[in-house]
């Protein structure tokens, strides 16, 4: 006999819920090229001014800029070659009022000048006289010492889940090891009697597990580090021992594929709450994904999914990965994910009273981007390789109309094609 489900909430309120498990706050330090996509642990600050000392952005010359003004090819301003700055030059002499000095990009820039005149506005005359033919205002064409970082000042935030971007910062400070929160633990198992491992060829009635590898990987994709508990039959016995396996493996998030629904056969939530596990959660109002669970075991998180792949995919994505994000120490984990505009190409249905994740393809139609609707039945695994992403209808509309424009929530970087014609 069929039960009902325990508590459906909004996603807003499962959102919240999964906010409320504490970040890992356990540390370590790494490489500094072993940190890319680890969350930073601690504010790190600038040990010292970066540049270190103000350098010519151009070839050109070091000038003081007031000798410059008004300065153009019909009348242009003349002044003393003072000397040539080389690139490694330690010792430089300060630049007199009227003279100027000769300089390479990325050298150092003598004290007295304030600006470069690039190259290419000025002419040499003789051996002693530099032609300007543009004028230039302090700070043109220089990078002044500290104006990138100063000494002291934040450099990468606690939070932050490090890019290629902010490694190279820390490398131009001399920073080599990076603090950075520890990898969370992602147990991982799928139920059901239907489920073989990839490796077999299923028999009728039977399927390969496809949920296991996707969590797994998609767990490591988001920085966690995934604990495989294999494939668990319908039975309690052995879900509750495959759950206390993956406790002991010090699992900090538990994810469950299967069985999170209110058949006969959907144990998840009787086990959780036979081994003490508070449920917060047994359904969210969206669409795929309704049945989802939320639990809490021994101040873990435990994250029950459908047992359809796609419904699983888009519960991952829409809550799953944020809260691993989360758990990482990631400051923004819960932020608006990475979206673009674009307009629909039919219409979407939708029921008042739950939240709609539509898969889309986006196609561009000469300088428009539109959003095409794949079939989205949730036991179908093509929509997820043919979609760029999810379009989301609010709870509260009964569908939205072809034209509109919408924001797609992206899965990726991947190109956008043009439409078939």
């Amino acid at each position: 006999m069929e039960r009902a489900f325990f508590r459906v909430v909004s996603v807003e309120a499962m959102r919240q819920m999964l906010m409320a498990f504490a970040p890992l706050t356990e540390t370590e330090n790494v490489p500094l090229e072993e940190a890319l996509g680890r969350v930073c642990a601690h504010d790190i600050t600038a040990p010292e001014d970066l540049p270190a000392r103000s350098r010519s952005a151009m070839d050109g010359y070091a000038v003081c800029a007031q000798d410059t003004f008004g300065a153009s090819e019909s009348l242009p301003a003349y002044l003393e070659l003072a000397g040539t700055v080389s690139i490694d030059a330690q010792d430089i002499p300060a630049l007199a009022p009227g003279t100027c000095m000769a300089l390479p990009t990325g050298a150092s820039l003598p004290a007295g000048a304030d600006a470069v005149v690039m190259v290419e506005h000025t002419q040499s005359l003789g051996s002693d006289t530099v032609e300007i033919r543009r004028s230039v205002a302090p700070g043109d064409n220089v990078l002044l010492a500290g104006e990138d970082v100063r000494m002291g000042a934040q450099a990468i935030s606690r939070g932050t889940r490090l890019r290629a971007q902010d490694l190279g910062l820390l490398a131009a400070l001399g920073v080599h090891t990076v603090p950075v929160v520890r990898r969370p633990r992602v147990a991982v198992l799928s139920t059901g009697d239907e489920l073989v491992p990839i490796t077999a060829a299923p028999r009728p009635g039977q399927i390969r597990d496809v949920n296991g590898p996707v969590i797994r990987t998609l767990a490591r994709q988001h920085g966690g580090l995934p604990l495989d508990l294999g494939l668990v039959r319908d039975d309690e016995t052995a879900l509750r021992d495959a759950l206390c396996r993956g406790l002991d493996a010090g699992a900090d998030l538990l994810c469950i594929s299967g069985g999170s629904s209110v058949g006969v056969r959907d144990l998840t939530v009787g086990v959780l709450e036979a081994l003490g596990a508070q449920i917060l959660a047994h359904g969210v109002a969206m669409a795929p994904g309704k049945p989802t669970i939320v639990a809490r075991w021994q101040d873990r998180p435990v994250l029950g999914l459908p047992g359809q792949m796609a419904s699983a995919f888009v519960v991952l994505w829409v809550l799953g990965i944020p809260l691993l994000r989360h758990l990482s120490g990631e400051a923004q984990a819960f932020a608006p994910p990475p979206w673009t505009l674009a307009r629909l190409t039919h219409n979407i249905a939708s029921k008042p009273g739950r939240e709609e994740y539509v898969r889309v393809r986006l196609v561009r139609r000469g300088n428009d981007l539109w959003a095409q609707p794949v079939n989205a039945k949730s036991g179908l695994l093509r929509s997820l390789l043919d979609a760029h992403g999810l379009v989301r209808v609010d709870d509260n509309l009964e569908g939205m109309e072809a034209g509109a424009t919408v924001p797609v929530i992206l899965w990726d970087a991947r190109p956008f094609g043009e439409e078939e014609s």
